[in-house]
C-alpha cells in the first residue's frame, strides 16, 4: 500500500460520505489535563467509519465485478457499510448474517438495499457460507478489514484530523480486526512520523495484543464483551503487518470502564456512541494512556447501539455514581405504611424510579409486604440524608447492590 492510495481514497470518500466533525471537549480536557479532541465517526453515513472503506473498495471494482454483484459476511457495521456502498455503485449486495442477528440490524442492512441471508449460529459459519456463495455465483467477497482498499478508506480519517487540528501528539484508535488503526497509522505516520498511534482493545477480545506479543497471528479465547463491534477473533495478515510497523502501543480496557465511558460521553457531551466507540476514552479512565499536557485525538468509531443495552449501561453507571440506589423493605401490611416511605424519599429531593411489591417472596413474614424501591438521587451526597430519613421511621431495610 502507498500513501497515494490514501489520497485516492480521500477523493472517493469526500464524494460520497460526510466529513465528520472534530470537537474539543473541555470536560475531558480538564479531567485528564490535556487537550482532548473527538473524531465523530458516529455521525458518519451508516453510523460508523465502515462506510469509508466500503466506498473505497467499491470504487476499485471493475465493471464486470459490479455487474456480477458482491457478498460479505457481517453481523455489524460492516454489513451496513457494504449495503450502502452497493446502493451508490448500483450493484447487488448479499449480506450473510448469523441466524441470531437482531431484527434491528437486519432491518438496517435491508434499508440500505442489501439482501440479507440469515444462516449459521456464528460469524465463522456465516463467513464460510458467504465464501461458498461468492464462488458459486462469481460474486466479489468484500473483506471487513484485511484488504488494502478497505484500509486506505479508513485511513482518510487521519487526513481529516491533520487538516482540522494540525499537529497532534497522539491518536487513540479502537482495534477489532485492525483495519481502522492500520489505515490511520499508515496515513498519520506519513504525515508526521512523531505522532503516537495507540490502539485499544477489549481485554476480553485482545487478539491484536496477543498477536503482537507472540509475533504471529493469535486468536483470542476469552468470553463475550459488550464491545461486540471489536470482538474480532484474530487480525488479518495485512493489518497485523501494518500494526507491527506503524502502531506505537496497544492497551486493553474492561467492560465496566467501556460502559462508564459511554455513559459519560452521553451525559457530559450529549454524544451517543456504541461500546466499541467508547474504548479510547475508557483507556484514559483506566490510566492506560497518558494524555497530560498532550494534544490527543480519540476516534469515536460508531454509534450503532442496541437500546436495551444502552438502558442497562445507563442504569449501571448511575448505580456506580450512587445516583441510583435500590432499597428493600419488609413493611407491616397496613394502610399508610408505604406513604411514609414515599414521603421520606421525597423529603430529600429524591425520586422513585421503580417500585415493586412482592407479597409472595420467600421469607416475607405473614402480615408484612415486601417492597423494593429504586430511587434516583440527584446528588450522591444526599444518600446519607435519605438513609437518615428512612432510619427515623424505624423500619428495617436492605440496600441492594
Amino acid at each position: 500500500m502507498e500513501f497515494d492510495d490514501i489520497l485516492y481514497a480521500k477523493s472517493v470518500v469526500s464524494r460520497y460520505l460526510h466529513r465528520t466533525p472534530v470537537f474539543h471537549s473541555k470536560t475531558f480536557s480538564d479531567m485528564f489535563h490535556g487537550d482532548i479532541f473527538f473524531k465523530m465517526e458516529n455521525f458518519q453515513k451508516t453510523g460508523s467509519f465502515k462506510s469509508r472503506g466500503a466506498v473505497t473498495k467499491f470504487s476499485r471494482l471493475s465493471d464486470e465485478e459490479l455487474k456480477n454483484g458482491v457478498i460479505t459476511a457481517s453481523a455489524g457495521n460492516h454489513a451496513q457499510g457494504v449495503a450502502y456502498a452497493a446502493s451508490i455503485f448500483k450493484t447487488d449486495a448479499k449480506i450473510v448474517m448469523p441466524e441470531n442477528t437482531t431484527p434491528a440490524k437486519v432491518n438496517a442492512v435491508e434499508a440500505y438495499g442489501g439482501h440479507v441471508i440469515l444462516t449459521g449460529s456464528s460469524y465463522d459459519e456465516s463467513h464460510s457460507h458467504a465464501l461458498k456463495i461468492a464462488m458459486d455465483e462469481n460474486r466479489t467477497f468484500i473483506e471487513a478489514y484485511n484488504d488494502e482498499a478497505i484500509i486506505a478508506g479508513q485511513g482518510t480519517i487521519a487526513l481529516e484530523l491533520f487538516e482540522d487540528l494540525g499537529n497532534l501528539d497522539q491518536i487513540i484508535v479502537p482495534i477489532g480486526g485492525g483495519g481502522l488503526i492500520s489505515g490511520i497509522a499508515f496515513a498519520a505516520k506519513h504525515i508526521n512520523p512523531n505522532v503516537k498511534i495507540i490502539g485499544v482493545e477489549s481485554e476480553k477480545a485482545n487478539a491484536m495484543m496477543l498477536s503482537l506479543r507472540e509475533n504471529r497471528i493469535v486468536p483470542y479465547t476469552s468470553s463475550d464483551t459488550i464491545a461486540d463491534g471489536i470482538a474480532v477473533k484474530y487480525p488479518g495478515d495485512i493489518t497485523f503487518d501494518i500494526v507491527k510497523n506503524y502502531v506505537d502501543d496497544v492497551v486493553t480496557v474492561n467492560d465496566e470502564s467501556i460502559a462508564y465511558s459511554l455513559f459519560k460521553l452521553l451525559e457530559r457531551e450529549k454524544v451517543l456512541v456504541e461500546p466499541s466507540g467508547a474504548v479510547g476514552l475508557a483507556a484514559l479512565y483506566e490510566g492506560k494512556i497518558d494524555s497530560e499536557s498532550k494534544k490527543t485525538a480519540i476516534i469515536l468509531s460508531g454509534g450503532n447501539i442496541n437500546f436495551l443495552l444502552l438502558s442497562k449501561i445507563i442504569y449501571k453507571s448511575m448505580e456506580m455514581e450512587n445516583k441510583l440506589i435500590r432499597l428493600e423493605f419488609n413493611l407491616p401490611d397496613r394502610p399508610g405504611t408505604m406513604v411514609k416511605i414515599v414521603n421520606a424519599i421525597s423529603s430529600v429531593g429524591a425520586n422513585i424510579y421503580h417500585a415493586e411489591v412482592d407479597n409472595l417472596k420467600k421469607n416475607t413474614p405473614i402480615g408484612y409486604q415486601n417492597l423494593t424501591f429504586t430511587v434516583n438521587i440527584v446528588d450522591a451526597n444526599r444518600i446519607e440524608k435519605l438513609l437518615n430519613a428512612l432510619d427515623s421511621l424505624g423500619y428495617k431495610y436492605n440496600i441492594i447492590n
